[in-house]
């Protein structure tokens, strides 16, 4: 199984960027706007999430730990055999948050274009949170 581990720092409290991650139906407004077209809640606990590149992947929401910080999902269907992954915000600083995302992925294939997204959604992420921390 490969698994993908990215980091970024976020010039925005863990409060806020936690804020934005825990609110699983609104990925396309608050966290990756333009990185990712439309967010719509399948239920309770699943989202389908459009990408701006036209991919359009279920997400189950396993779980979304409020005292941790950490939203743990899995998506289903697609290239991808097995993709189970978090998203978890630590404190960095006194005012920052580095936010780690870890995806473990099968088949092994499927690792460097899953990677290389989650590093554009990183960039537009970190952009987002702290372009709102300064208006």
């Amino acid at each position: 199984m490969a698994s993908i581990h990215k980091e970024a720092l976020i010039a925005a409290a863990p409060t806020e960027v936690w804020a934005a991650i825990r609110d699983v139906g609104a990925v396309h407004r608050r966290l990756a706007p333009g990185f990712v077209t439309d967010t719509r809640m399948d239920g309770d606990d699943a989202r389908i999430v459009t990408f701006a590149n036209g991919m359009v992947v279920r997400e189950l929401i396993v779980d979304v730990d409020d005292a941790a910080r950490r939203l743990a999902y899995a998506a289903v269907g697609g290239r991808s055999t097995h993709h189970n992954a978090s998203f978890q915000v630590f404190a960095d600083g006194e005012h920052g948050s580095r936010l780690v995302w870890i995806a473990d992925v099968l088949p092994h294939e499927v690792a460097k274009p899953i990677g290389e997204m989650m590093e554009q959604g990183l960039r537009v992420v970190t952009q987002t949170l702290a372009v709102k921390r300064r208006a």
